[in-house]
């Protein structure tokens, strides 16, 4: 296969998975003037600031320049950064902060003056000072958690900010009473839970379930603020100069990212299928940095063959081998990072709460540590069986984590694995066994190496281009596979993809589609259509700069809109996932179309298989129960405000709760399950089933029934494309 030949660095930064970095949340306090002197920015701070500046000025993707209006943008979320839900800086600083810096604070950035930001930082750090004192005082008096017709915003990224202190502090009362209200509540569940597996030891299935510290509602958020003023002396440098220039680079696209020298080891590790740890890369959840969440999962780490730990999930509790859950609520990253990680071969417990979850619906698992094996974390398959007619009909499956490839290794000329290779050998091996169709599951894959998603394309299509590239000023260059026709692999293709599928993956199921040369199954993807350069000669740190957008053959991007799956199937994932929610992503547009030659024909069937394939979804037991789950979650995801009752919470709680549990049941009637008798004994064994799965091999843990579901109406896609093709001949 003949590649055309674009910069390395394109290739090596085209994954979402290489971008992402713990975020450090910098927590401190002290008066302004003296925090504002302990805390200055070094000379190398100072040049990668100029070095960094510049770069985004002249060489970003859309040559925007660092003027005024830029600069007043980049103040605006440096101070959302700091202060996301508009709770901690009053209106009258912020206007001043807006007449100070705002129209120049990029100019400032570009001569390495960042006095602007490390005191406004100074400012924050001392009303957190004020915020946790405050909250702290408060706890020692008795506090209402009945009010009657009293509600809090739980979004409040976009409301204004406070005018008076007075106002700031009636809300951070009511902060204070609705944390009092779900702290409550949670302890009541899991005392609940706790007596359901004293009555029914049974609950637990053998395993140790791990409980949480046994404090009061009071008790636990009087520990969890005065831990916050405890790292008042532990604010460092980096911290500022983190969120000051990821404000700078967030204001061009959210794929421009900085990495000060920590986070940048955790850069360079996410380039190959190597890394020690449990595999989950971690920040602060946006719009609130009490939270810790995970951003994002390796493929053959321990987090990734548990198989029970999300992207979203957030981190509430660390426990080590044999020790009590500690609560981690409002602990930094880096303070997280530290308790996770420990040596290969010991147990680290982490207390996970999903996206939208209640604090009731918290769940544990156990981990042991470990280094991440290559076969652990490279391509699988296997065969799947589905019965149609009395006839048994077998398909491939090849499981795709990552477009991974080892640079380091290629480069210094040791033996490396690359996702291309692996996928090769796969595609034979089932090709072998006379499967009447073969399966690409690129769910959950982030992305990759652009040069392996062109080898891997030239294995199922004749030849031809596969993506164009273009740059910010207009050029566009074309990856081809121009190997003369040779294929792999010619039989009966489909492509699974969800939301989380990014970057490399959409340009893989996006050419796959354009070509006609199999169908495209699941949920539209992530829309992560640029390309980024690693920036790692700077003076401190490293960064990565977008500087190339993604298009398919047919000239539309796959930013933003990403890829649109011809058979639609549920999307398990939060709607504020993905790239058309994130802040300030690039839009979609289009460019001519690449010179192509289509190899199938799909699309004129895609209506009569999209209508069977609903059928049998509409009756399917897994995916009624994905569909109530997915409305559960909505609905609770739609609710922007919350009651200071604790009364009426906790029946909104329950209505929930019983809703989960009856769909639940329902799907267990009909795989001839025992219903559980009530919510308490559910979450007991689903934290047992969780145990018990994080301590199997991936080889030899179960396919989780609501998973498989995906693979089988894929299966079921194919064999009646196969029938719809026999029946009818296609156009000539």
């Amino acid at each position: 296969m003949k590649l055309q030949s674009l910069a390395c660095a394109v290739a090596i930064a085209t994954g979402g998975f290489f971008f992402s970095h713990v975020m450090n949340q910098a927590i401190a306090a002290n008066n302004t003037v003296a925090v504002a002197q302990s805390i200055q920015p070094t000379q190398e701070q100072a040049l990668v600031s100029r070095q960094l500046a510049t770069l985004v000025d002249r060489q970003h993707y859309l040559n925007m320049r660092l003027d005024a209006d830029t600069s007043n943008r980049i103040l605006d979320f440096y101070l959302d950064s700091l202060d996301a839900d508009h709770s901690l800086f009053l209106a009258p600083e912020v206007e001043t902060y807006k007449k100070n810096y705002g129209a120049t604070f990029g100019a400032a950035l570009k001569a390495g003056d960042l006095s602007g930001p490390y005191l406004i930082h100074a400012q924050y750090r001392e009303r957190l000072k004020q915020f946790y004192s405050f909250m702290l005082a408060e706890l020692k008096k008795p506090q209402n958690l009945k009010q009657s017709n009293v509600y809090i915003e739980t979004d409040r990224e976009k409301a204004p900010y406070f005018k008076s202190t007075l106002e700031q502090q009636q809300h951070w009362k009511n902060m204070l009473v609705s944390q009092l209200i779900n702290l409550n509540i949670s302890k009541e569940e899991e005392a609940a839970k706790q007596k359901a597996l004293k009555a029914d030891p049974a609950l637990a299935n053998g395993q140790d379930l791990t409980s949480p510290e046994d404090l009061t509602p009071v008790q636990t958020l009087t520990k969890r603020y005065t831990r916050q003023l405890e790292r008042i002396s532990r604010v460092k440098s980096d911290d500022v100069l983190d969120k000051t220039l990821n404000a700078m680079l967030l204001t061009y696209d959210p794929h421009s990212n900085y990495f000060p020298p920590v986070d940048a080891m955790e850069l360079n590790r996410q380039t190959t299928l190597q890394l020690e740890g449990i595999g989950v890369s971690i920040r602060p959840e946006r719009g609130n940095e009490d939270y810790t969440k995970i951003e994002m999962i390796v493929e053959g780490g321990p987090a990734s063959k548990s198989g029970q730990i999300k992207s979203g999930d957030r981190i509430i509790g660390v426990a080590q081998d044999g020790d009590k859950m500690v609560d981690v609520v409002g602990w930094s990253s880096n303070e997280v990072v530290g308790l996770i990680r420990g040596k290969r071969g010991t147990k680290v417990s982490l207390r996970l709460l999903g996206a939208g979850a209640s604090m009731g619906q918290a769940r544990t698992v156990s981990l042991t540590r470990d280094v991440i094996q290559e076969e652990d974390a490279g391509v699988r398959s296997r065969t799947v069986e589905i019965k149609r007619d009395g006839k048994k009909h077998s398909f491939g499956v090849i499981e795709i984590p990552s477009f991974y490839l080892n640079y380091r290794a290629r480069r210094a000329g040791t033996d490396y694995r690359s996702v291309s290779e692996d996928t090769n050998n796969a595609l034979k091996a089932l090709a072998a066994k006379n499967v009447e169709g073969i399966i690409i599951d690129l769910r959950n894959n982030p992305g990759g190496s652009l040069e392996e998603v062109a080898r891997m394309l030239g294995q199922v299509i004749k030849s031809g281009p596969v993506v164009q590239i273009r740059d910010g000023n207009g050029n566009v260059s074309v990856f081809e596979d121009d190997d003369g026709g040779a294929q792999t692999y010619a039989g009966p293709l489909a492509v699974m993809v969800n939301l989380a599928s990014a970057s490399a993956s959409e340009i893989y199921s996006a050419a796959i589609q354009d070509y006609e040369r199999g169908i495209v199954i699941g949920s539209t993807t992530t829309g992560k259509g640029t390309a980024q350069v690693q920036l790692d000669t700077l003076a401190y740190g490293q960064a990565t700069l977008t500087q190339r957008k993604f298009y398919r053959v047919t000239g539309g991007s796959t930013q933003n809109k990403g890829v649109v799956p011809d058979i639609k199937l549920v999307d398990i994932y939060n709607e504020d996932f993905g790239e058309r929610k994130a802040k300030n992503a690039l839009k979609w547009d289009t460019i001519p179309t690449a010179p192509f030659k289509r190899e199938g024909v799909v699309q004129q069937y895609v209506q009569p298989l999209a209508q069977m394939s609903q059928q049998r979804v509409t009756a399917d037991a897994q995916f009624q129960y994905l569909e109530q789950r997915k409305a559960i979650a909505k609905k609770t995801d739609e609710q922007k405000r919350v009651v200071l009752n604790i009364d009426l919470r906790k029946a909104e709680l329950n209505a929930l709760e019983q809703k989960t549990l009856q769909a639940e049941n329902q799907r267990r009637a009909v795989m001839g399950q025992k219903p559980y008798p009530n919510w308490e004994s559910y979450q007991a064994s689903l934290d047992a089933l969780i145990e018990e799965r994080s301590k199997m091999k991936v080889a030899k843990r179960p396919v989780l029934p609501e998973e498989e579901a995906f693979v089988t109406e894929s299966a079921n896609v194919l064999l009646d494309y196969s029938k719809l093709q026999s029946a009818k001949p296609a156009a000539q």
